[in-house]
């Protein structure tokens, strides 16, 4: 009976799967963070225990792997490095990732053999983007016997709180100098949201889409609920101003005054777009509370991986047939569009 630890258990999205996983598997679960009376708090409330855990510390997190018999970690927020995802995949640990950073689900992937010779999992692209967006992708690629090129789409509300992590990681990439994608803004169409303006932003997807389903062409693009915000961010980007806040102190400042900013709703929105020989696929879904759908998204696989268990290796969630249904097991109504 070997326990999940959820690490940073007790933000926007670990609270999520710390409830989700403590009412499935009552006694089993451990909410982490730095900050040990944040994590009491929330495990308190939702009848999980509770621990201190620094990302920066391997050594720490290593010894406690060990004192709470740890099967599954989740690992909410990203670390520096690909330390604990090693810490945990050569010591029989499977691991759960809601990082957003490509540049990290790389140094995981290296790991492959490290997981294999163990047999343990690592489950990479949790969430809603990445994660159920490259589901989305799959079966329009699938679909068509193939694709020439896939448009995956992501709208947010600019009304939820989201978590300060993830807001400063949206806001890094907005300030980082723009790299070229493979194609510019469209049109895209959501449903509830009609057609809207969509503008490159660098979703892990358009990397890792490339080879798990084997796609040289994937554009992931971005918008907001509201027009305004979208225009005015990507207006600045555009205009470079928004380097001007590349620096630590200038994003921290930044990051705080976008939390206090709800200009919009909840709700979002993602489509994944797939074109071959002229005949094309999208599927798409709408819900709301994208921080809660992607906690809900990472319960679900750690709660596999605490049971019957996944194919050893490192996958993305694209890869892993056990979860081509988990927008419908979410409750997700996923809509179809198809055009010759």
């Amino acid at each position: 009976m070997r326990t999940v630890l959820v690490v940073g258990g007790y933000g926007a999205v670990g609270a999520t799967v710390t409830r989700s996983l403590a009412g499935w598997s009552p006694g089993r679960v451990v909410c982490a963070g730095r900050d040990l009376a944040r994590a009491r708090a929330l495990a308190d409330e939702a009848g999980a225990a509770a621990a201190r855990v620094d990302v920066t510390d391997v050594a720490g997190f290593e010894r406690l792997l060990t004192e709470q018999d740890v099967g599954v970690v989740v690992l909410c927020v990203e670390p520096p490095d690909g330390a604990l995802a090693r810490a945990c995949l050569s010591n029989g640990v499977h691991l759960v990732d809601v990082g957003a950073s490509y540049h990290l689900l790389a140094l995981t992937e290296e790991l492959t053999e490290t997981a294999l010779a163990a047999g343990t999992t690592a489950v990479l692209s949790v969430g809603l983007a990445p994660g159920l967006t490259n589901v989305l992708a799959g079966r329009a690629c699938r679909d068509l016997g193939g694709a020439d090129r896939i448009d995956v789409t992501v709208l947010l509300g600019a009304g939820e709180r989201h978590g300060a992590d993830a807001l400063r990681w949206t806001l890094t990439q907005l300030v980082a100098p723009r790299q070229r994608a493979p194609r510019g803004a469209a049109r895209m169409f959501l449903p509830g949201y009609g057609y809207r303006t969509v503008h490159p932003f660098p979703f892990s997807d358009q990397y890792t889409l490339r080879r798990t389903l084997g796609v040289a062409d994937v554009t992931t693009r971005l918008c907001l609920d509201s027009r305004v915000l979208t225009t005015l961010l990507f207006g600045l980007r555009r205009t470079g101003l928004l380097r001007l806040a590349s620096r630590p102190d200038a994003l921290r400042a930044l990051t705080a005054a976008a939390g206090k900013v709800h200009f919009g709703s909840e709700g979002f929105a993602i489509s994944a777009e797939a074109v071959h020989n002229g005949h094309q696929v999208a599927y798409a879904l709408t819900g709301s509370a994208q921080g809660h759908v992607t906690g809900l998204v990472a319960a679900h696989v750690a709660h596999t991986l605490l049971g019957r268990g996944l194919p050893p290796g490192v996958h993305h969630l694209d890869e892993l047939t056990a979860f081509a249904g988990l927008p419908e097991r979410l409750g997700l109504r996923v809509l179809t569009r198809t055009a010759p």
